[in-house]
């Protein structure tokens, strides 16, 4: 598997977020390939099942070639939106589904393959072999390349994998939201090969004004000089250093703060400097 350091997401890139336009993508395309940013995540679901294919329309006239990029998909939400006859938000892992919902995938982003796909949270109703059967089936025939899952506990890891490999699960993790490190998540895919990737890698840092928030920001601005490092490179910083090689999936569609999150790739904190940042956000120290 080969991804980029850092993960461009598109959830915001359409009617959820920025509604931007096709050559405001192409522009933000070609910006994170010239960063090395060349791995774009999406699911069926952004934008109410509308912005996959404006992504696909974007790539087609950016002239970047496919085998230069990566694309991740997720499938399984059923969503309540204009384009989709539901009642109710649940989830759909038959066999049947998953494989029509990527041929979908695949003909609005205009390729012919997915570099990984991903099964969206975990359903209550999973059956494992079925989920298996497509994963294979899809495989098979190339139309995807690696398979993996998004807010798995270990155990629902072990349930899927029973007959399939699962290579990525996708969590949401940050400085803020660190259960992966205590629960034993992160522990599961270091022994079993499984690459984490970190949605929402920059918390709640700048979104609430917490005691907690409040210390982060102070350690952080006491390391910026040290690091000659804003406050978001250190906090992806903090994520890069974790030994399970945590990939950041990053929402921003500004290209300066693509450019910026691109060099906390460079920045290895030093380990004392890492728990005190830990430490700011617990408010306690370490056991």
């Amino acid at each position: 598997m080969t991804y980029s350091k850092l993960i461009a997401g598109t959830m915001t890139w359409g009617v959820w977020g920025k509604s931007l336009l096709k050559n405001d993508m192409i522009a933000i395309l070609k910006h994170g390939v010239s960063e090395n940013i060349t791995t774009f995540d999406h699911a069926d679901i952004y934008g109410g099942y509308t912005t996959e294919t404006e992504f696909g329309q974007a790539f087609k006239d950016s002239g970047i070639y496919r085998e230069d990029v990566q694309f991740i998909s997720k499938c399984g939400i059923q969503y309540m939106s204009a384009n989709r006859k539901n009642v109710v938000k649940h989830y759909n892992y038959s066999k049947d589904y998953i494989i029509w919902s990527v041929e979908a995938s695949l003909k609005n982003l205009q390729t012919d393959y997915l570099d990984t796909l991903l099964l969206h949270r975990p359903s209550p109703l999973m059956q494992p072999d079925e989920i298996s059967e497509a994963i294979i089936t899809l495989k098979n025939s190339g139309k995807i390349k690696h398979f993996g899952v998004s807010n798995f506990t270990a155990s629902q890891m072990d349930l899927i994998s029973k007959n399939v490999q699962i290579d990525v699960n996708q969590i949401e993790f940050s400085l803020t939201k660190h259960d992966a490190i205590h629960d034993g998540t992160l522990d599961y895919m270091m022994v079993n090969n499984i690459k984490p990737m970190a949605w929402s890698p920059l918390g709640s840092v700048f979104k609430e004004e917490t005691a907690q928030s409040l210390r982060i920001k102070n350690q952080l601005e006491i390391l910026s000089e040290k690091y000659q490092a804003t406050a978001d490179q250190l906090l992806l910083a903090w994520i890069l250093k974790h030994p399970s090689g945590i990939i950041p999936v990053i929402g921003t569609t500004n290209m300066e703060r693509m450019t910026a999150a691109q060099q906390a790739t460079k920045i290895d904190l030093e380990t004392e400097d890492w728990f005190l940042i830990l430490v700011a956000s617990q408010g306690h120290k370490v056991p």
